[in-house]
This record gives structure tokens, sequence and C-alpha cells, in this order.
């Protein structure tokens, strides 16, 4: 990672090792071993080592990632709670925890325990005072049949045909479903983003990544590993459409910025001409030729200072407050002015 431009990168989704901790063999009820996680790469001295490898990758992340990028770490209560503390230490800033509820979990087989069924991703922005990032809201608002999507998903474990095998036994014994990837990757980036997996596995992220137009790069150092997520990322043939197809979104925040005095610029206002607070006629202020309003007190300012004074808010956006008179008198709103210099310039 330590190869890659500084600020060269949108969206990271990490996967690291959790750090078990495993002492002994998992055993079932009918004295079968589960398959569990005891690969060398998830095995450390201490947790002292634990949070050194963290650190370290996790401060190389920060040093590729754009100041518009966020970050994904998914983990389970063995090793999530120290990621979070080194991220906060390393700057970064806390957007959302989102619980991957487990429909179909491997049971206790003990019964000394609750049944593991979740495991926690943390996105974070690189740090507090980060203005943009990408989140297409209104992108998973219509995924989730047109209602707000929640922070806890419920998603099945990595089965079937999508689950890579190599002589009848799991090529990686943490294998994420490609569908927890396609909500993250399609919330946080957009159509050709760089997206980066520093523990790119069998090429989930990849694949995900290709399959919604986006770009992305994997970082792997076991061969078996990335034999199979190369076979895996070959066999799907990235597609070239309309980014619309692959989830762009255009929102007001999104949109080409707009000044007021543009529509003075352009006709639609004229000096002189009064706009109406909320449709209240009795409030009201007047246009200036510089985009600025003024109100009858000789206060002046934009039309989102002079909303909130005269409202009596702590802020107000202008656009969708400010009302003008059209020829036959009635009151439009002036973004509606603002959406037809958008549609000219296009």
């Amino acid at each position: 990672m330590n190869q890659l431009p500084e600020k060269s990168v949108d969206l990271i989704f990490a996967d690291p090792p959790y750090n078990l901790q495993l002492q002994n063999t998992l055993l079932r009820p009918n004295l079968t071993v589960v398959d569990a996680v005891d690969d060398d790469w998830d095995q450390f001295d201490d947790f002292a080592a634990y949070d050194s490898f963290t650190r370290e990758w996790l401060a190389a992340c920060r040093r590729v990632l754009k100041d518009t990028g966020t970050l994904w770490v998914i983990g389970s209560y063995h090793n999530i709670y120290r990621v979070g503390t080194i991220l906060l230490d390393l700057g970064y800033w806390l957007l959302n925890d989102i619980v991957w509820v487990k429909t179909n979990p491997m049971p206790n087989f003990r019964g000394v325990r609750f049944t593991n069924a979740h495991e926690t991703l943390l996105w974070c922005k690189k740090s507090k005072d980060q203005k943009k990032y990408t989140f297409n809201y209104h992108a998973m608002k219509m995924f989730n049949d047109e209602k707000q999507m929640r922070s806890d998903w419920e998603l099945s474990l990595c089965t079937g045909n999508e689950r890579l095998m190599v002589n009848g036994e799991k090529l990686h014994a943490t294998q994420k479903p490609e569908a927890l990837l396609y909500r993250v990757i399609l919330s946080s980036s957009n159509p050709g983003d760089v997206v980066l997996d520093p523990f790119f596995g069998t090429g989930t992220t990849g694949a995900v990544a290709k399959k919604l137009g986006r770009y992305f790069i994997g970082i792997e150092k076991d061969e078996t590993y990335i034999r199979g997520a190369e076979a895996r990322l070959n066999s799907i043939q990235q597609q070239l459409f309309p980014e619309e197809v692959f989830g762009k979104y255009e929102t007001k925040r999104t949109a080409p910025r707009v000044a007021f005095s543009t529509l003075l610029e352009n006709g639609l206002l004229m000096p002189g001409q009064r706009l109406f607070f909320k449709k209240q006629r009795d409030k009201s202020a007047v246009v200036l030729a510089d985009g600025s309003l003024q109100l009858e007190n000789g206060d002046r300012g934009s039309i989102h200072k002079i909303g909130a004074q005269i409202g009596a808010l702590p802020a107000c956006n202008g656009w969708e407050h400010w009302y003008y008179e059209d020829a036959q008198g009635e009151l439009i709103v002036i973004d509606t002015l603002r959406e037809q210099i958008r549609k000219d310039q296009t």
C-alpha cells in the first residue's frame, strides 16, 4: 500500500484478521470438526502485536484515501472495539456502525454462549472536519423499497455457488457475501471511483466493484487466494453503461453549483425585484445587483443569511425559502430558476 500515491483512492473496504484467539479444536455434537479460522494470517502473539499491526495498516489507508473518501472496516467482537479505538486515535471520524445480522449463523455447538449471529462494520471519514464524502442516500432508499435504509442489514453468509471451493474445501474461511459488498460500494462510491481492499482474499470487493462500474485495487499475499480471485474476476465481463445504471443519482447536493447572482446574469430575476420569505408577503427583501438581498432596515446579505435573519432561524437554505412573483401574481420558489439554469447548462 505504501507504493500507492497519496490521496489516490475514493473508498476503502477492509476485512482484516479478527485475531480470534482460538485455543482448541471446535467440534460439532456429532464430533465432526468445524472448519474454523485457524489460518496463520489470524495468529498474533498478543493484543499489543495486533494493535500495532492494526495501527500500521489503518495509517497507510489514511494516507492513500482522498480527502473526500471514506473507509469501511468489518470485524467481530474479538477485534472491532480495538479497531474502533485505533481509528479514532488516528483521526478518523465515525459516520455509522452497521450491524450485519446473519440469517444463517453458525450455531454455538457447546451451548455455553449466545450464538454469534452478527458482525459489525464501521464506516468512517478521514477526519471530523471533512465536509464532503459520498453517500448515495437516494440510491439506497430506492434499493430498500423507497424506505430509508437502516443500520441493521439482514444478509446470509456466503454459501452455495458463490463460495469458492478447492477439492471440496472452502478456499477462504471468511469469504464475505457479495450482497454485503454490494451495499457498501453502492452506498459510498460512484461509477468510475477507485475502491481499495487491503485484505483482498478471494476478491469479493473487486468482483462487486467490477459489476457496479467501479475500478478496484486489491492487495493480497496468499498465492492460493490470488489465483482464486483472478479466476473469479476474469469470469466477470465488465459492461459499459451510463452512470445511472450503476447507481449514480444527481441530487441537489451533487449537482453543479449555481450562484444566486447567475439568476440575475441570465435575466431570470432583476435588481430591485422583491422576494418573499416562505410565501409570506409581509416578509420580503429586495434583490440587489450584486446578488445580495436587502431588508427594509438596511441589513443585507446572501439569500441564506437574510433568510435565517428574517425567519429567526439558526440556518437557512435560501433556495427553498425565498419566492418570486410571476406575471400571473403566483409566488414561485426560486429553486425552480436554479433548476432551469442547470437544465440549460446540460
